[in-house]
């Protein structure tokens, strides 16, 4: 029986996604896979994740683990990952992607437009304080760390009135009970790749595996290439303006009626200024293409899709550093 060495951080968040992703990957082997706990920098530190450069905060030890051999594949939350690839390795696999909204938890049942004047909302994201600030400037924002579980205690022990997290974490972890108000994502877009996951290999692997070997079998039997797609276009984004992964910068991106559509936005820290562009492209020549998984005729459509969101990502980027948004918001990493 094959058994799939499956790299992730220890939180209960991370193992939570990452053995969702390892038992879809067993399933379809019909091997068994192990949880390869990785320490990593973000987790022991208590430090602001904006002054901790961001990028790869998070992505760095998995990846050395990866490399070293300790395990096959790592899953990562993709909206951690840096844009840059890193040589040896490659996404092998991005599953289903889960609800990428950003969701509020707040005291006695409170919506974003109840709390209170003064109210105090609790987020480590300079995007989240940003939008928080640019819908409702007369509420306090405070900087907080820490896992799902401990952002959550802070309200329910009354330090703070509301905290903003991800839904997709939330969802993983059964805490969807907590949520007082979901937003739109029209109106309140979140990070580019919010709620997806990516599964990444030694790329040797891949070059060096025949089409039936049990490790590509098993990333082909998760892989969704549309969650790759629109995860792609909106990190594209991210790629050409060289942002980090803690800028205030949103995305997000949708495949519908034959055309991939991205929306991003850069927000200045205090609210008062945003920048907006929406590119929309063609794709309905290689959606049709998509429906035999693992056949080389779905991969060719699948890479497809990603090149045509990836160029509609990069166009927004200009569009919005034609428009000034450099100028109004620190972009890259410090």
């Amino acid at each position: 029986m094959t058994r799939l060495l499956v790299g992730t951080r220890g939180s209960a968040l991370a193992t939570a996604q990452a053995g969702g992703v390892a038992r879809s990957l067993a399933e379809a082997i019909g091997g068994s896979s192990e949880l390869v706990p990785v320490t990593t920098h973000g987790d022991v530190t208590r430090a602001s994740l904006s002054t901790l450069g961001g990028t790869g905060v998070f992505a760095a030890a998995l990846r050395e683990a990866l490399l070293d051999g300790q395990c096959e594949v790592v899953v990562h939350s993709m909206k951690d990952l840096p844009t840059a690839p890193i040589p040896g390795l490659s996404i092998g696999a991005v599953p289903e992607r889960e609800d990428a909204r950003d969701a509020l938890c707040a005291r006695d049942g409170l919506t974003l437009a109840e709390l209170p004047t003064g109210a105090r909302v609790g987020t480590g994201s300079p995007r989240r304080v940003a939008q928080l600030k640019n819908h409702r400037p007369d509420l306090e924002v405070v900087d907080i760390r820490g896992n799902v579980g401990t952002r959550l205690d802070f309200v329910t022990k009354g330090e703070l009135d509301a905290v903003v997290l991800a839904a997709a974490g939330l969802t993983r972890l059964g805490l969807t009970d907590v949520v007082t108000e979901y937003f739109d994502l029209d109106e309140w877009p979140t990070a580019p790749a919010q709620g997806a996951l990516a599964v990444e290999v030694r790329r040797e692997d891949l070059e060096n595996l025949a089409d039936d070997a049990p490790l590509r079998r098993a990333l082909s039997a998760v892989h969704d290439p549309v969650a790759a797609a629109v995860a792609g276009a909106e990190r594209a984004v991210l790629a050409r303006l060289e942002a980090g992964c803690a800028a205030p910068v949103a995305a997000h991106a949708v495949v519908d009626e034959g055309s991939i559509r991205i929306t991003a936005s850069v927000f200045a820290l205090d609210g008062t200024d945003v920048r907006t562009h929406t590119e929309t492209r063609d794709v309905s020549t290689v959606l049709p293409g998509l429906a035999e998984p693992g056949s080389d005729d779905a991969r060719r459509n699948a890479s497809a899709l990603l090149i045509r969101g990836e160029s509609a990502g990069t166009a927004v980027a200009d569009a919005l550093l034609a428009a000034g948004a450099a100028d109004i918001a620190p972009l890259r990493d410090s």
